[in-house]
């Protein structure tokens, strides 16, 4: 038993059940035995692998879009840079080399960086210290100003509640201990779902998700960029629009994990509801594009053009490895169309690039 697991059981004990929200929000961020506030998550040798871990070509298309915005927003000086769990810094690493091909931005660049983990905050360091980055534990204290945000793969590890059809209604599960064994186990308790009356009928047994947390970070993203200027980037995955399903999903070294056994000791995750997402940031005052498959947004990006140009003095050993990255983060039964990316933009912006065939699409 962690150590972890073993205060989560007293927790219940005391208190009584723990909501599925309060128990991720514990096992990832719980301030000693926290998943994020210990070891190096990311990476071959870690539990899980990114998409800028991937590809360079990722980071690139990131810091080159961000470039662009830019330009469009009037070149903003300052303008702050914001990543959302920089994990070890390689996106952004990549994508400020991207930015260097446009000197005039990548000098009124201030880098801010969300992030909660020590262990990170020193990797990121490593590869961004020349950056002179400023470390935030929320998104709410970067200074006023034109931003741009990046969240990839933030979003999903954000804490979600869960509601399971039991009879007639939907009830809130929660997380308890059996009084037999010990072991941890969902459990449904009195709570309704808020919006119950829209969801219907379903199986018994069925079970919904909600982010409160989720959408009120958009609401925020969105607020200040509306007030501000700038535009965010959301790259996660999940789905349109909401439906019945579990999706909490625990991984540890690049394996499905039970999402109960190991508090602390492995990610866990839920898919994302993008359709909440930018309902949340319209409401605040700002655009929505989006989501659309990663794929086709880094295809409209340019993605296959910089697979060319790394081709081009690269071994066949190399020209390989570029082909299976591009593949990886643009196959349709690959990263291409489980993750969706959404772009939140001040009014004023019209659509960023990767998005802009949605607004030829609404021209029509």
């Amino acid at each position: 038993m962690t150590a972890l697991a073993a205060e989560i059981r007293e927790r219940i004990r005391r208190e009584g059940p723990l909501s599925v929200a309060a128990y991720m929000e514990l096992c990832l961020n719980h301030p000693a035995h926290g998943y994020y506030r210990r070891g190096r998550p990311i990476g071959a040798a870690g539990d899980f692998i990114t998409a800028p871990e991937v590809s360079q070509m990722f980071g690139e298309l990131v810091g080159l879009w961000c470039a662009a915005l830019w330009q469009t927003a009037g070149r903003p000086r300052p303008v702050r840079l914001v990543e959302l769990g920089p994990g070890r810094g390689t996106l952004l690493a990549d994508a400020l080399r991207a930015a260097g091909t446009v000197p005039a931005f990548r000098d009124a660049l201030d880098l801010h960086l969300i992030e909660s983990s020590e262990t990170l905050r020193a990797e990121q360091t490593a590869l961004l210290g020349d950056a002179h980055p400023t470390w935030h534990e929320r998104f709410e204290t970067v200074p006023p100003g034109p931003a741009l945000v990046v969240a990839n793969e933030f979003f999903d590890a954000l804490p979600i509640q869960q509601f399971e059809r039991v009879g007639e209604s939907w009830r809130e599960r929660v997380v308890t201990v059996a009084p037999d064994s010990g072991a941890l186990g969902f459990a449904v308790n009195c709570t309704a779902c808020p919006d119950a009356a829209r969801l219907g009928a379903a199986p018994a047994g069925a079970v919904i998700e909600r982010a409160p947390a989720r959408e009120a970070l958009a609401a925020i993203l969105a607020a200040r960029i509306a007030a501000h200027g700038g535009a965010a980037l959301i790259i996660d995955y999940g789905h349109e629009r909401p439906g019945i399903g579990d999706t909490l999903q625990a991984v540890k070294r690049h394996r499905r994990h039970d999402v109960l056994a190991d508090p602390g000791g492995a990610d866990l995750t839920a898919h994302v509801d993008f359709s909440a997402l930018a309902a949340a940031a319209r409401r605040a005052g700002a655009d929505t594009f989006g989501p659309i498959p990663q794929g086709a947004f880094l295809q409209e990006l340019g993605i296959d053009a910089r697979a060319d140009r790394l081709r081009q003095n690269a071994s066949a050993e190399q020209v390989a490895a570029i082909d299976a990255a591009r593949l990886r983060l643009v196959g349709a039964d690959q990263m291409g169309t489980l993750f969706k990316a959404l772009a939140i933009a001040h009014p004023a912006l019209g659509a960023p690039p990767g998005f802009t065939h949605l607004e030829r699409a609404r021209a029509r």
